[in-house]
């Protein structure tokens, strides 16, 4: 029976065709294959896979006509990744043979993620709980943005929360009651303190001189600074911060350490962005109150 201990390894067998089989991770890159899957492509798509299960992410072109392509052997591990206390049992064969399927489905949604930006998110009913929040973003339009959220960049890292990113125009036609609910980004960006990993300071400025002007909707699924290992409870408001003394110096520091970045140099940077025309609405931001969902037994109508 095939376990974690084996490997997918996938290699173009013929001009549109992928071989993709299990082996076991010391096998030979021209050995055998153990139940091979022929699958057929549709170029130019674009393979993703690893040559070994220690080194980085290769990118494999199908429509590559080289000579020698047909004869190199691509690796991707089953090995579950690291999700810290999350529990449950390793990943098997069969699940992992899933990703077998995205060589012939499409994931239109997600491959339209171009965007990560790291910023910090408050619960809106308790300010001093803080979490380190990687954005993974699409535009839907020019007015309108959607991110997925996870605690870390690590293989494992969590799905937290979604975020919903609005121009200031979108904002203005909501109605009062729903205002409170959205939070300006006006001081994250002006702080330094959201940035988007990797991106030259000059190039990074250019979005965030958009983002802004732009307000956001925050819910949180997944409680992880409080250590829970699975989505528990009703999901969170989550909110931004607005002001200085807010973020705990600790979380900032390490956030700094790990993806190089200053974020005082960032405010000086910053210092001629400007954010939303109309100023800060007064009902942005939780309207100055704390904020929290309730889950409601109600009657149903006979």
């Amino acid at each position: 029976m095939l376990g974690p201990g084996h490997l997918w390894r996938v290699h173009r067998s013929h001009a549109d065709i992928f071989e993709i089989c299990a082996c076991q991770a010391q096998d030979h890159p021209h050995s055998s294959c153990v139940n091979a899957i022929h699958v057929p492509l549709r170029p130019p798509m674009l393979l993703y896979t690893r040559t070994k299960p220690w080194e980085h992410t290769n990118m494999i072109n199908p429509s590559s006509s080289s000579s020698s392509s047909s004869s190199k052997s691509h690796y991707m591990s089953t090995d579950s990744n690291s999700a810290g206390e999350v529990p449950g049992d390793p990943t098997h064969l069969s699940t992992s043979l899933m990703s077998a399927t995205s060589l012939i489905q499409s994931f239109a949604p997600i491959s339209r993620i171009h965007q990560h930006l790291c910023a910090f998110h408050l619960y809106a009913d308790d300010m001093t709980r803080q979490v380190q929040a990687h954005h993974f973003c699409s535009h839907v339009n020019e007015d309108v943005r959607q991110c997925l959220i996870f605690d870390s960049l690590e293989p494992g890292a969590r799905l937290i929360g979604v975020e919903y990113i609005i121009t200031e125009p979108l904002f203005l036609t909501l109605p009062d009651e729903e205002k409170p609910l959205w939070h300006s980004h006006e001081y994250e960006v002006k702080s330094g303190v959201l940035f988007l990993p990797g991106v030259p300071g000059i190039v990074e400025r250019r979005d965030l001189e958009k983002v802004a002007k732009t307000y956001g909707k925050t819910f949180h699924f997944w409680q992880v600074d409080r250590g829970d290992e699975l989505p528990l409870g009703v999901p969170s408001l989550m909110m931004a911060l607005t002001r200085d003394g807010q973020l705990h110096e600790d979380l900032a520091r390490g956030v700094e350490k790990k993806f190089g970045v200053s974020f005082e140099k960032e405010r000086e940077n910053r210092a001629y962005i400007s954010g939303p025309e109309h100023g800060i609405h007064h009902l942005a931001n939780g309207a100055g109150k704390r904020w929290k969902l309730e889950l409601k037994e109600v009657n149903l109508p006979s």
